[in-house]
């Protein structure tokens, strides 16, 4: 006979949505073998829609500057310990340049909220990409910006853009950010987002400080709401250079199990993890 547990990942596998009851149950389970069974199911599904292929993104962090105070971030701008750099237009090309001789297909411009990179700027940088590889995709990972910034972007040759909501839940959100920011503007970036026509990637930590599992909840259900093509979650990591230093970490544990029910939720998604050599979507 099957536990429960087992029960509900066959349900999960073969419909691909749960109650809110359900999906509390996967979360919390202390069963066993559970993260084996999630695994296996995941798999066999994952193999099913992409076979053994991998897909290798070419990752440039270009600017570690950023104009916000998230409080679990070790490059907020608080951060006064933070060594803090800016790649030139001339040197992400060069970036692009060496992963296209690599190999590389995707080039995934990665950074803080840098006032210093204009709209104009980013474009520009895009624009210069876009004509030196025309044959390869362009994501941005640089934050909440106006639709008519996501916009140019978009003319000037993006593809794809990468937004983590980090928890859906509003109450959870001002706990791990300032006042200025808020959640609702998060998820009016990500429509937004959507509405243009870029292929958006979403997500969230996993065991960030105050984190529930019912915030867990909302987080999937959130991500069913926007429906995205990529969806990267990972463990908070504490830093010991801001106001959670003495926060713990998310763990590699509840991580693949989130990992296993985020395939059977989103069959088509592609998840992220990330290597040394770049960013790869099994």
């Amino acid at each position: 006979m099957l536990s429960t547990a087992a029960n509900l990942i066959k349900k999960l596998a073969c419909e691909h949505d749960l109650s809110d009851a359900e999906l509390l149950t996967l979360i919390t389970s202390t069963e066993p073998d559970i993260n084996k069974l999630l695994a296996c199911e995941a798999d066999k599904l994952r193999r099913q829609y992409y076979g053994d292929k991998v897909y290798i993104r070419g990752l440039i962090e270009f600017t570690n500057y950023c104009k916000n105070n998230c409080y679990y971030c070790g490059i907020r701008a608080g951060n006064s310990l933070a060594e803090r750099y800016r790649l030139t237009q001339e040197e992400i090309l060069a970036c692009c340049a060496e992963g296209y001789r690599l190999g590389f297909r995707t080039f995934v411009l990665q950074g803080g909220e840098d006032a210093y990179y204009t709209d104009d700027k980013i474009c520009a940088i895009v624009s210069a990409i876009r004509k030196q590889h025309p044959d390869c995709a362009i994501t941005l990972s640089i934050g909440e910006k106006s639709r008519a910034g996501y916009q140019a972007y978009f003319d000037a040759g993006a593809n794809r853009y990468l937004l983590r909501h980090e928890t859906a839940d509003a109450e959870h959100y001002a706990k791990l950010h300032p006042d200025c920011m808020s959640l609702e503007n998060r998820k009016r970036c990500l429509f937004d987002l959507k509405e243009i026509g870029y292929q958006v990637g979403s997500g969230f930590m996993v065991g960030s400080p105050y984190q529930t599992p019912q915030n867990l909840v909302s987080d999937l259900r959130f991500l069913q709401k926007l429906q995205p093509d990529m969806i990267g979650i990972g463990p908070y990591i504490t830093h010991e250079h801001t106001p959670f230093k003495d926060m713990a970490s998310g763990t590699l544990e509840q991580t693949l199990r989130l990992l296993s029910i985020l395939r059977l939720l989103f069959p088509y998604a592609l998840l992220p993890s990330t290597t040394a050599l770049g960013t790869i979507h099994p």
